[in-house]
């Protein structure tokens, strides 16, 4: 058996009326001994055979048999064509048809030598000598075999260099099968990667006259045929690592980043829980963070300077104020607020709420990586004091996130979330994203996606209101203006809040009109909770054929009430005016009752 490896041969036999059929049979038999000597197979070596007389018949191609025995019975039953000799015409099919790939021929790339042995006993009756040429410039190796009658200087036209190694010229057609043998050994020759210095990294496979080297299973050969190089697996982007692929001959793995811990899937990452861990001496609450945790305090206390314990910062938390919604401490003193859109009751402490406000909300926040992912945990608590003041169901008030830094990620859309404490626990399960901060993208997103149907939004024609609130902390990196004027053209109610570096003109494109009463601003993340309350929903919605109606705070009852605490604010400070000026004129009786007395003692 050849020891050199794959080979891809095609058989070119002549068939013509001038070959006897007993001469005929002596061919078969050369070809059944050359094939009985090669390592047949797909990953093998490859054989087809042709005939040709006048015209060229294709017997079987590379593709069609990988047994010696197929090959065997196909060539047993060859019928002679028994015409002319058309030689070239036979060289152009191998060249156009037999040797390609769609016919079995291994593509070129993998170096795999294409062999055509033409067996000839005439003169070709056409040219061959231009046709051999673009055969063997295509790759292809001939070896030409003459028997009896055939012409030396076409068979030398024909064959590959050096000629001496492929041209033949066998006496007689009894003689073709001890030539066979000797052929054998000329189409096997030695084995080049043991005959000479290789120089190949993994592997080294011999060919007829040469060698090519091969890589192991996870590298690729270089370019200069010699040197390997590992596969990048990781390189054609379809690993599915959530967060980072690691390359390894050939295969990958997938690591997470800093503060995540693989999961079974080996894919995809989670958050670790640092606070699980039970040593945070935290006095309230533990927040865990990638790469480590940080402590808050509940609602009323304040952190102190150890970053672990908590103090109470005002009265609301001392005292039982008894407002319904919230306390809020001054100095000295404390104070009961309402949601917006409802009012603070003549008690002080109970608030009238507005009618179940209808709206479709929209918030999209800024995850790029000039937030910081403790600064990110107070836009969720941000989030979620805006979602306290709503009344959540399917049938009245829906809200969606997105967030977005130099993509935009939908985090939950309007259809998700049926109660507000759904949405808040899905809001603090929200991993940042970091990176850049394309908010014209985000409204981009917002408009086409956010406020579709499907994804939850009721049809213009329900009169629903429809509210966008973008939060954001930088100027953004791409332009706002086409997208924040198609939002308000839309009829989307632009919301635009701002934190530390903020562009306060790009946050007044955002806002809807008037511009003052639809942005917001503050310096810092730690003092923005005022921000909650200067965002005004303001929905009052009136039952009304169907309709919806927005009411002005600044009318009906809003405004007797305004006048009413306005009227007991003057009173106040009237009354106060009057014991001051009481006061002041006793002191003053005093002083001059204390110079007379001065005076007389002198």
């Amino acid at each position: 058996k050849c020891r050199t490896g794959p080979l891809d041969i095609v058989f070119v036999i002549d068939s013509s009326r001038s070959v006897r059929p007993f001469e005929f049979e002596t061919m078969r038999r050369f070809m059944m001994d050359i094939i009985s000597s090669l390592d047949v197979g797909p990953n093998a070596t490859r054989v087809g055979v042709i005939q040709y007389s006048s015209q060229v018949q294709n017997i079987f191609s590379l593709k069609t048999f990988f047994t010696r025995a197929d090959m065997e019975k196909a060539i047993n039953s060859i019928v002679p064509l028994a015409q002319g000799t058309m030689t070239g015409l036979a060289i152009q099919y191998a060249m156009n048809v037999a040797f390609t790939t769609q016919e079995g021929a291994r593509p070129l790339h993998k170096k795999i030598p294409r062999i055509a042995i033409i067996v000839t006993d005439g003169r070709p009756q056409d040219r061959v000598t231009e046709v051999a040429t673009q055969a063997r410039n295509a790759g292809i190796e001939i070896y030409a075999v003459g028997i009896q009658r055939a012409d030396m200087n076409s068979l030398r036209a024909m064959a590959s260099p050096p000629l001496e190694e492929h041209v033949f010229l066998v006496e007689s057609f009894e003689l073709i099968q001890q030539f066979g043998k000797q052929f054998q050994d000329k189409l096997c020759g030695v084995d080049m990667c043991v005959e000479q210095e290789h120089g190949c990294q993994h592997s080294c496979v011999s060919t007829p006259s040469s060698f090519y080297c091969e890589c192991n299973p996870g590298y690729r050969l270089n370019a200069d045929g010699r040197t390997c190089s590992p596969i990048d697996a990781c390189a054609d982007g379809r690993h599915g690592c959530q967060h980072q692929c690691v390359s390894a001959r050939g295969s990958y793995s997938c690591r997470c980043r800093g503060g995540y811990y693989l999961n079974q899937d080996k894919r995809t990452c989670s958050m670790i829980d640092y606070c699980s861990f039970g040593n945070h001496s935290c006095q309230h609450e533990c927040v865990s963070i990638p790469n480590g945790h940080y402590c808050r305090c509940r609602s009323g206390f304040t952190l102190q300077p150890d970053s672990r314990s908590c103090r109470a910062t005002d009265l609301c938390n001392g005292v039982d104020h008894g407002c319904e919604f919230k306390c809020v401490s001054t100095e000295g003193s404390y104070r009961c607020v309402c949601p917006d859109g409802q009012q603070l009751q003549a008690d002080g402490k109970a608030c009238s709420k507005c009618g179940a406000g209808h709206v479709d909300l929209v918030m999209v926040i800024d995850g790029s990586k000039s937030v910081r992912p403790q600064n990110f945990e107070l836009v969720k608590q941000f989030v979620n004091r805006i979602v306290d003041l709503l009344e959540v169901s399917p049938h009245g008030t829906r809200v969606g996130l997105v967030q977005y830094s130099s993509r935009v990620r939908t985090e939950f859309p309007l259809n998700k979330y049926h109660s507000a404490d759904e949405i808040k626990k899905a809001v603090m399960e929200v991993e940042y994203m970091e990176k850049g901060t394309m908010t014209g993208l985000a409204l981009k997103h917002m408009v086409e996606h956010s406020f579709s149907e499907l994804e939850g939004a009721r049809p213009l024609s329900h009169n629903i209101p429809r509210i966008g609130l973008v939060f954001t902390d930088g100027r953004s990196q791409d332009d706002i203006s086409e997208w924040a004027r198609r939002a308000k053209e839309s009829g989307i109610v632009m919301f635009a809040v701002g934190v530390g570096k903020a562009v306060e003109e790009e946050l007044r494109a955002i806002a809807s009109e008037p511009v003052e009463q639809h942005f917001s601003y503050s310096a810092d993340f730690t003092t923005m909770t005022h921000l909650v309350e200067n965002f005004k929903l303001n929905i009052c919605p009136e039952e009304g054929k169907g309709e919806m109606e927005i009411r002005s705070p600044c009318e009906c009852e809003a405004l007797v009430q305004f006048q009413t605490n306005t009227v007991a604010i003057l009173q106040s400070l009237t009354e106060k005016n009057i014991l001051w000026a009481c006061s002041l004129a006793q002191m003053t009786a005093r002083l001059e009752d204390l110079e007379k007395q001065i005076a007389n003692k002198k």
